[in-house]
């Protein structure tokens, strides 16, 4: 019998979905912790207005982070939202929507990726990115490095940053994507109390900033994605 496939395993998933239209393009994530978006309105070369949305984050301090983006990209020419950087002072997730929705704002349709990552089975954990419902990178992990496909293996997700230099711009995209997700998703193995003291954390996002994480309290729903019929960004019922 074959194994099951990703989608019959418990584990983390997250939706990404960016859809253009005239003058503005929105991004929108949400996974097990979070459910936010952002728009970017533009005049085709510079962005005129960014309006982010938090519905589901995990701290207290996170909103805050909604205007902090909002006066990172305003008035930055679309083609230099990834060199604008500035990432530790806002939302991490904020940030990546941003990027996202500047980088596809010419496009012709809407895309998603699914990003699903399975709870370790036996030390192994399997990884898999799909664009508009297709698989377009897959790994497999054991003890931290991918061991599948073999072009990978002995490899870290870390490490395949410094090897994406060939890559054309979908590609890269799709790694940044999937290497995210899978670091996100080594918060289902990490017991709460470990994960619920912001000023232990790295200084790397706007609400791990030292002034704020000692006031930061973990909140928010935290949802399983994998152990229902609900899919991350359906619409409420």
């Amino acid at each position: 019998m074959n194994p099951p496939g990703v989608d019959g395993l418990p584990g983390f998933r997250r939706r990404i979905r960016i859809t253009p239209a005239a003058g503005q393009v929105c991004s929108e994530l949400e996974d097990d912790y979070h459910c936010m978006r952002v728009t970017v309105r533009h005049d085709g070369t510079m962005a005129t207005d960014i309006e982010a949305v938090m519905q589901r984050a995990p701290w207290t301090t996170c909103p805050g982070a909604v205007e902090q983006v909002r006066q990172t990209f305003t008035g930055i020419a679309l083609d230099a939202f990834a060199a604008r950087g500035d990432k530790p002072s806002n939302c991490t997730h904020l940030h990546d929507l941003a990027l996202l929705a500047a980088a596809h704002a010419a496009d012709a349709a809407a895309l998603v990726y699914d990003i699903l990552v399975s709870d370790p089975v036996e030390g192994r954990r399997r990884v898999e990115l799909r664009l508009n419902g297709r698989a377009m990178l897959a790994w497999t992990e054991a003890g931290g490095k991918i061991v599948e496909p073999a072009e990978l293996a002995g490899l870290t997700p870390e490490q395949l940053r410094p090897g994406t230099a060939g890559l054309v711009a979908s590609q890269k995209e799709a790694i940044r994507l999937l290497r995210w997700g899978a670091l996100l998703a080594h918060g289902r193995t990490i017991p709460m109390e470990r994960q619920s003291d912001a000023s232990r954390m790295p200084p790397n996002c706007y609400t791990f900033q030292p002034a704020k994480a000692v006031e930061a309290r973990r909140v928010g729903v935290i949802r399983d994605f994998s152990a229902g019929t609900a899919q991350p960004l359906d619409p409420p019922r």
